[in-house]
């Protein structure tokens, strides 16, 4: 689509936004059109409730490096990505960064997934402050209401790991299918609506036994930190990263029925902090020469874990997808990306809006063969 038939179509939907409100919250997100989740993504607070993730005013500043030569046509790239924005940082210098689909550095875009990896550093950030013991505490030690479910006998790191061995379906297309139904369903009184749909899944495989994705198992971690922490997470996220490592923008995180932050997806986040946060992870998880994350945690985290089973060699740590080469990165559907490299100190971020939810069979490994180039750009 050429860029001036673009706007017209932005300029369109943000009529329709403003004029609709929250209407389309009604609907199943996983299934908005695509021409809709360009707008819908940058605006995502228009749409449902949120939280804010309040930035500090000290700033920690993206100086330019060097630009990098990738030797790949950037443009053709993010057109055949559908990207909407693309930065690379070498040792914490921009060295790439272009916009696209009407989006610039100014606006936020849905994380989708690559939450599940934030949420996974605020684990390591609770455990250095002592409100969580450590990844083999047992889930009911912190959600008693799960006991005699497919959860009690399962530790945290089981969850972290996707590990449960408890029955899950992740089908994106599915209206029917547990992804999509668990964010239908209700509080119980004061127990929230991931427990109240968690509890009653069947178990299909003994704890640690078997790797399986599942959002909802990362809403349930996310409950866990709620209650260990003694706060909501969009509140903990600012205190402990967003404010101290300087973020530029207020982040939000998007709230579910019971009021609380969906942990497993939907925070929107500038393309600069994403990189900001994925330097923050490269720095080891310290802030202002601080620890902020343990550091025994961060480092099994961000190694595999579990075996995913996947032909491009990628396993699974603590909610973040590992690769041979010790590199890592989050994911989200329809695009989201930032990888990790701690050889060669590379940090790139990606928001996007491809056609479908995944694709394993061309955007996929394409995203991972441009990583791939700029690793190989680094190192000349």
């Amino acid at each position: 689509m050429k860029k001036s038939c673009l706007t017209v179509v932005l300029v369109s939907f943000a009529w329709i936004l403003q004029a609709q409100d929250r209407s389309w919250s009604s609907e199943n997100s996983l299934l908005w059109p695509h021409e809709r989740r360009d707008i819908a993504y940058r605006n995502i607070e228009k749409i449902y409730p949120v939280r804010t993730v309040p930035a500090g005013g000290n700033v920690k500043r993206l100086d330019a490096g060097q630009p990098l030569a990738v030797g790949v046509d950037i443009d053709a790239y993010m057109r055949d990505q559908y990207a909407a924005g693309l930065i690379v940082l070498h040792h914490g210098k921009v060295v790439l960064e272009k916009y696209a689909r009407g989006y610039d550095a100014s606006g936020r875009w849905l994380s989708q997934s690559m939450a599940k990896s934030i949420t996974s550093i605020l684990v390591g950030a609770a455990i250095h402050d002592g409100a969580v013991t450590g990844p083999d505490d047992p889930v009911i030690k912190y959600l008693p209401e799960m006991k005699g479910s497919a959860y009690d006998g399962v530790t945290l790191r089981q969850t972290l790991t996707m590990t449960s061995g408890v029955k899950w379906n992740e089908d994106y297309t599915d209206k029917d299918a547990d992804t999509a139904k668990y964010g239908r369903t209700e509080p119980e009184g004061d127990i929230d609506p991931t427990v109240v749909y968690l509890k009653k899944l069947p178990r299909e495989a003994p704890p640690g036994s078997k790797w399986l994705y599942k959002t909802g198992e990362t809403n349930l971690i996310g409950v866990i930190l709620k209650k260990a922490v003694g706060k909501p997470l969009a509140q903990y996220l600012s205190e402990k990263i967003w404010r101290t490592y300087g973020m530029e923008r207020d982040a939000v995180w998007q709230l579910n029925k019971a009021g609380m932050e969906w942990s497993g997806c939907c925070m929107a986040v500038s393309l600069r902090d994403y990189a900001r946060f994925g330097q923050f992870v490269l720095d080891g998880g310290k802030a202002q020469g601080k620890q902020v994350v343990d550091p025994k945690y961060l480092k099994e985290a961000t190694r595999k874990q579990a075996d995913t089973g996947r032909t491009d060699g990628s396993g699974y740590g603590f909610q973040w997808w590992t690769l041979p080469d010790g590199s890592y990165y989050a994911v989200g559907i329809f695009g989201q990306s930032m990888f990790i490299d701690p050889k060669r100190e590379v940090v790139m971020a990606t928001s996007g809006n491809w056609p479908t939810a995944t694709d394993r069979e061309k955007l996929g490994p394409a995203r991972l063969q441009f990583f791939k180039a700029v690793q190989a750009a680094v190192r000349q």
